[in-house]
């Protein structure tokens, strides 16, 4: 039987790897990193290997499942949309648009039908109560990235390949590869700017897989960044050590920032961050002295209450430092589709505001049209006007991935109806009246929409479908435009080419004016996600402009380019000012609302600092729940227990081994106990993600081994008020043993 190779961008991480797939009979036969890849040269993760353990997992779905007399069936896809048809809309008649929610979670970044197609879901819905897992990890750093730089994904990046020191702070790259910024083989990159004589720093309450390969690592208290990195922008002032570098006629507000960091002092801080005054003084010092240098920071300094202002501070040092657009230090990618901040007019724009609408009953405000996740569940329990009663979740599981899932799941069973688009019965979707199963990865094309946008170096990739579909089964766009149809009353049986093709031809218009019909002609045999993505290729910066532009790209050049590995774009280059996109023109340095949030740091740090903190942690074969459930990632050695110190493990008597019990207010778990000298001392460790006892999930290998639930322990009231973002480390908990049975 012939066998095939395929190449396929690998969805399961922000890393984007170009995985080589061999195929026989129907079936995957191996999978390797791809060596011809312009991105990732043939790096590969255990991840990308389990792409086939995902694609054969027998509890994955493959038909619509509807809940009768409280037990799912299986249903033909008429079936389903039709319940959906029968249930939905006398729902949103008798209460109104704002009686619904849709929630989505990380994985639909690496669908292109779903991230390309949700919106226009939600706009069908009219809803303001829009949640995503961005208010769990990454919203702090959108919106100091949108204030400075005037888009949400305009994010300053470590040019790796050439910098010389590169200052990590919260984030563990080496297991991650990159998290809002795409770099696949950290490690390979961190080694070889060691060989070239630059210097990796790490500063982290846990010796990381990255702080091990780093040349200094420095332990810090949970949720002291903002101290550590304020202290250091104030010894940039104090020692006369600010340079602006290239970027000096376009930045605002460098006085404003001295002024307000002014109290900051090293000395002041010391005893917050755990580390000593000189050593700030001198990360500060070896920055700006650094020709090429750069800080990079990530989940960590945004999981905390000061996450938009550690992540707007990380930036501010890039800019103090001289480091900014500036190759060796912060850089900006230039995506070939889809980048606002290569539209429109260059160098200006409208920047970012936030709390357009504001949350029913934390009052929480909007931010990049979201609302806090943590918001979900009392927006569910709590009565009148606006009270969320139907609910649309998108490739999530919020019930173990957002805090007090608990609270959470037993919102979701006083819902009036609840639809899923999942290819899993988990934790969360066991919850829905209708579950509508996701593609497999292997059956869908893909294009990154997102990650070009922070990736280490510019590129265009595309994959198309490696196996069929599924019989019957609709590509994830055409779902979600029945959906839409639905909610808008067009009914069940709206053909979603149809819609589709309506609505791109409206968007033309709107867009391309006088030449919307050569748009349309120019683009006619492409559907849903393709046709967007030919429109911005050929719009793009590197675009042929609909034939204007000859040697420039296409969607069919791109897609050619698959087996060599895709179209290397080259490395990052200086785009200030042209990607800046605030009313101003510039870099606004000192946005009002994150100086006036100074002032709950300078309050708060004469607050005594918790006896002992849990914070989560990444591995590479575990960042999603899903994975749990799959061979080739959940083999080997139990992965979620409690790192503890050795000097608290003597303290509060615990064994390793041995079960311990964790409680944060009235919440509490049962993790085991692991210790570790990895850890700093009053600080323990807890991966997310997992907590699979729950009954009525379908993820049999996962139930196993289930681990304990670390965000059953976190607070849902606890988030930074400037981005929504909930709080998931650095909470204060106590720690006991188990009794062990005899």
């Amino acid at each position: 039987m012939l066998e095939t190779i395929h190449h396929r961008i690998c969805p399961l991480c922000e890393a984007c790897c170009g995985l080589e797939i061999k195929v026989q009979g129907g079936k995957v036969t191996s999978i390797k990193g791809h060596a011809q890849d312009v991105f990732s040269a043939g790096y590969l993760c255990p991840k990308g290997v389990a792409l086939k353990d995902l694609h054969e997992d027998p509890d994955r779905l493959r038909t619509p499942l509807i809940k009768r007399n409280g037990t799912f069936v299986e249903a033909t896809w008429e079936e389903a949309f039709a319940e959906i048809e029968r249930r939905l809309p006398p729902l949103l008649a008798a209460h109104g648009r704002n009686a619904s929610a849709v929630v989505v979670g990380n994985p639909s970044a690496h669908k292109i039908g779903l991230l390309s197609y949700f919106g226009k879901l939600a706009r069908a819905l009219g809803t303001k109560n829009i949640f995503s897992s961005s208010t769990l990890d990454q919203m702090p750093k959108q919106l100091a990235s949108g204030l400075m730089f005037g888009h949400w994904l305009s994010v300053a990046l470590p040019d790796i390949a050439r910098t010389e020191l590169l200052l990590v702070i919260g984030a563990n790259p080496l297991a991650s590869n990159g998290s809002m910024w795409t770099v696949p083989d950290f490690k390979g990159k961190a080694k070889a700017m060691q060989a070239r004589g630059g210097k990796l720093i790490v500063i982290d309450p846990r010796r990381t897989e990255t702080a091990a390969l780093a040349d200094a690592h420095h332990f810090i208290r949970p949720g002291a960044d903002v101290y550590l990195l304020a202290a250091m922008v104030q010894t940039l002032f104090a020692e006369k050590l600010v340079r602006l570098g290239s970027v000096a006629a376009w930045v605002n507000g460098v006085e404003e920032v001295g002024l307000a960091v002014a109290a900051f002092t090293p000395e002041a801080v010391a005893a917050r961050c755990g580390i000593d005054a000189g050593t700030i003084r001198q990360l500060a010092r070896e920055l700006a002295n650094t020709q090429r240098a750069c800080v990079y920071a990530r989940i960590g300094s945004c999981t905390q209450e000061y996450g938009t202002l550690a992540s707007w501070l990380v930036d501010v040092l890039n800019v103090l430092s001289g480091h900014l657009d500036s190759p060796g230090g912060a850089m900006f990618a230039k995506s070939a589709a889809f980048a606002s901040n290569t539209a429109g007019k260059p160098g200006m724009g409208k920047g970012v505001s936030t709390g357009r609408h504001f949350a029913r009953v934390s009052g929480a405000p909007e931010v990049f049209g979201e609302l806090p996740i943590t918001c979900m569940a009392e927006e569910i329990e709590t009565a009148g006007p606006g009270q969320v009663r139907v609910l649309f979740t998108v490739a999530t599981n919020p019930v173990l991935s957002s805090p007090n899932g608990p609270r959470l799941a037993a919102a979701l069973d006083t819902l009036d109806f609840m639809v899923s688009m999942d290819i899993y019965l988990n934790e969360t979707t066991r919850h829905a009246d209708v579950i509508l199963p996701g593609l497999s990865p292997l059956e869908d094309f893909h294009y990154d929409l997102a990650f070009p946008q922070l990736s280490w170096r510019n590129h265009a990739r595309y994959s198309p479908p490696v196996l069929a579909r599924t019989d019957g089964a609709p590509e994830e766009w055409q779902t979600l435009l029945k959906l839409a149809a639905i909610v808008r009353g067009e009914g069940a049986q709206a053909d979603a080419n149809a819609l589709d093709d309506a609505q791109f031809a409206e968007d033309a218009q709107r867009l391309a004016g006088a030449q919307a019909a050569a748009v349309i002609r120019a683009t006619s045999g492409l559907k849903g996600p393709q046709r967007l993505l030919e429109v911005a290729l050929r719009t793009g910066p590197y675009g042929d402009m609909f034939g204007m532009k000859p040697e420039g790209l296409t969607l069919a050049k791109v897609m050619a380019s698959n087996s060599v590995g895709g179209i290397d774009l080259g490395e990052l280059q200086a785009r200030i000012p042209e990607m800046l996109r605030t009313p101003s023109g510039k870099v606004e340095l000192a946005p009002p609302a994150l100086l006036a949030d100074l002032a709950r740091p300078a309050t708060d740090l004469a607050r005594a600092a918790p006896d002992l903190v849990i914070i989560g942690r990444r591995d590479v074969r575990t960042n999603n729940s899903w994975m749990h459930n799959l061979p080739t990632l959940a083999k080997g050695p139990f992965r979620c227990t409690a790192l503890v110190h050795p000097d608290d493990a003597q303290r509060l008597k615990l064994q390793d081994g041995a079960m311990a019990h964790i409680a944060s207010g009235p919440r509490s778990i049962q993790a085991r106990v692991q210790i570790s000298t990895e850890m700093m001392p009053g600080v323990v460790s807890l991966p997310h993600g997992w907590g699979h006892d729950l009954p009525g999930a379908r993820l049999q290998l996962a139930a196993q081994r289930p681990g304990a639930n670390l965000n059953a322990l976190l607070d849902d009231q606890l988030r930074d008020p400037l981005s929504g973002n909930a709080v998931l480390g650095g909470v204060a908990i106590t720690m006991q043993a188990v009794a062990q049975e005899a």
